[in-house]
């Protein structure tokens, strides 16, 4: 049995590890756990939980997590909206492709810990939702409006992969499909979309997911 740890930014992310990772790795007996980035501590009561305020909060809940050497730490946090401190983000290459420059920040995160063994830091490209677009029928289903398909499947074929919806404010893949379904709520329909369509098909449509499960994987054996 090997155990990964995964942190998270918020619970929509913790769906997805829980109802759609967690039972794809189990026959592997690759035993995956989200962890929610801690954005408050207090002292009495209940920490504040989910969300990217800044680096120095998300460094101290990963080296947290590092020191329980037995399991694999990775992240699973959006590229888009990720606070401007992260290691890799001034430098990131001005040329290239979406992937390039999640990768030079992957790596400026993992050279920012010394590039431990059991870290293997991962942002989705360039967020969630991006790889509800894998297959647009399934969203449109969830939504109950079968006829907005066409236009999700538009969205889909004007670029590469879903990856490459960007992160512009205006059309970041939440920001298009918010503005086809005004009824659309994170919590509740992206986690179950996802779910769906299933990892198989994600990984086919999106490479840089595909490259983290893979990773996944091969830790597995």
């Amino acid at each position: 049995m090997r155990r990964v740890l995964i942190l998270v930014e918020g619970q929509i992310e913790e769906r997805f590890v829980k109802d759609v990772l967690a039972p794809f790795f189990e026959p592997s007996e690759l035993f995956v756990t989200p962890v929610v980035l801690v954005t408050k501590r207090v002292k009495d009561g209940p920490n504040f939980k989910g969300g990217v305020t800044h680096f120095a909060k998300f460094e101290s809940d990963l080296r947290r997590l590092l020191r329980d050497s037995d399991a694999l730490v990775t992240t699973m946090l959006d590229y888009y909206g990720l606070p401007v401190d992260f290691p890799g983000m001034s430098t990131r290459p001005a040329g290239g492709s979406p992937l390039d420059r999640v990768r030079h920040i992957e790596i400026a995160v993992d050279q920012h810990f010394g590039k431990p063994d059991n870290l293997r830091t991962f942002l989705a490209l360039h967020e969630f939702e991006a790889w509800l677009f894998a297959d647009p029928g399934v969203l449109a289903d969830v939504m109950a409006a079968k006829g907005l398909e066409p236009s999700l499947a538009a969205i889909r074929a004007a670029v590469d992969s879903p990856e490459h919806i960007n992160e512009a404010p205006q059309t970041a893949p939440s920001k298009r499909i918010e503005g086809l379904f005004p009824a659309y709520r994170k919590r509740l329909h992206g986690p179950t979309a996802a779910q769906r369509i299933g990892i198989e098909r994600i990984r086919r449509e999106c490479p840089h997911f595909d490259r983290w499960v893979a990773e996944l994987e091969a830790f597995a054996r």
